[in-house]
């Protein structure tokens, strides 16, 4: 085992393009959002960028990747970056283990800031920084243990996630829905329309969004190597395959097609195929995308309607939606003449072992994060509550949270 320089650069170049995912977000949130809660959108994500990095380093990474705890949770022998240094086998064999580790810090960044899109427009946001900082220590380090380090419960039982469909996007996804339900509707929720304000802002989210996921998926391989290949390809192909489906959907029901809904079907696409980037082959990626779009739309446009929670800029429909259909995809797809890692193959090819794993890993990341979510948000409620006050919502979380404005020309009606 030897230090590879391509290696370490492929990895540092990934990790900067995952951390940019996190800004991306930002804008893509913002642009849907109203004017007047344009820079709460904004900071509610960027804020992560610091609040996450400070915990992953100090307890975050021991938690996640440190020594085995009947296969729940890391433990404290990596605290401040203990001890992380050198090559640790278990993880990779050419790269440095703080290269990996500042690597699968940007997850840890970008994870908790897909919840917000959910909670937008009426949490107070002194909460929202608590409930980031517990939720992390609750939810994700656990999970990522779970998925992805030694030992860890769902790493063993065989389910596969190659970049993130459990950790990342179906316990995030989850996690709006159930706070959202908790946290209560907006105002005028069912009232009024709730219009985007910047649509070019989410086309450009969306776009930074798929320059990352490059970084997100390919990555994982942890290696510049054929495994990284095939997840950048399967991640393109996902996307584009998304992204056509959405529009054809779209023509159909409406007779248009629109810019937001271009924007979101590639993003569901990339969502749906980050579980199984690199174990499947590159055809399935076209199925896996154009499948996604039409099980996220019917959630966004039915399902939410039919239950009325007011998940405000569809984090459940999309990542918690695509995530589980990824996942199961997965399931569905996954084949050992693509990856070695891949110790049973998908269903398509007629084993039935992965595709139960799948279902069971999916089935006990939804548990743990309604459990852990309707917790943190109870404990929250107890200690001063969680919402603005309606005159606050109504004067939009800009002006009444942070006294500044996204747009201080602007003199017409939002």
């Amino acid at each position: 085992m030897s230090i590879n320089s391509g290696d370490c650069a492929f990895i540092l170049i990934c990790s900067a393009l995952v951390f940019f995912m996190t800004p991306g977000l930002a804008f893509f949130y913002t642009g849907m959002v109203r004017r007047k809660n344009a820079l709460n959108t904004l900071l509610s994500c960027f804020f992560i960028c610091g609040l996450a990095s400070l915990m992953w380093i100090i307890i975050g990474y021991s938690l996640s990747f440190g020594t085995n705890h009947a296969g729940i949770i890391g433990g404290l022998n990596h605290l401040f970056f203990n001890g992380v240094a050198g090559i640790n086998p278990e993880y990779s064999s050419t790269i440095p283990e703080n290269l990996f580790a500042a690597y699968q810090m940007m997850f840890a960044i970008i994870t908790p800031a897909l919840i917000c899109g959910s909670l937008i427009g009426r949490m107070k946001f002194s909460k929202l920084v608590i409930f980031i900082a517990l939720w992390s220590l609750v939810v994700y380090y656990p999970l990522a243990h779970m998925v992805w380090g030694t030992g860890g419960f769902l790493k063993e039982l065989g389910a596969l996630d190659f970049a993130g469909g459990n950790v990342v996007h179906i316990s995030s996804g989850v996690t709006g829905l159930i706070a959202c339900i908790l946290l209560g509707k907006r105002r005028e929720f069912g009232l009024t329309s709730y219009k985007p304000h910047n649509i070019p802002f989410v086309v450009l989210g969306a776009g930074i969004l798929w320059f990352g996921w490059f970084g997100f998926n390919a990555g994982s391989a942890l290696a510049a190597d054929g495994i990284a290949v095939h997840a950048f390809l399967t991640t393109n192909l996902s996307g584009a395959s998304a992204l056509l489906s959405w529009m054809l959907i779209e023509q159909i029901m409406h007779k248009k097609t629109t810019a937001l809904g271009a924007a979101t079907g590639a993003v569901v696409g990339l969502v749906a195929i980050t579980p199984g980037a690199g174990f499947v082959p590159i055809w399935s990626a076209i199925i896996i995308g154009a499948l996604v779009s039409p099980i996220c739309y019917f959630f966004m446009s039915k399902v939410k309607h039919l239950f009325k929670y007011d998940d405000a800029l569809d984090a459940f429909g999309c990542h918690g939606i695509g995530g589980v259909w990824g996942g199961i995809a997965t399931g569905i797809f996954a084949n050992k003449d693509v990856n070695p890692l891949v110790s049973s193959n998908g269903l398509i090819y007629g084993e039935m072992k992965l595709f139960v794993a799948q279902l069971i890993s999916i089935g006990i990341t939804i548990v743990i994060a309604v459990a852990a979510t309707f917790i943190i948000v109870s404990i929250l409620k107890a200690f001063g509550g969680i919402r603005v006050s309606a005159e606050e919502e109504a004067q939009g979380l800009d002006v009444a949270i942070h006294s500044e404005t996204a747009y201080p020309a602007f003199t017409g009606l939002d």
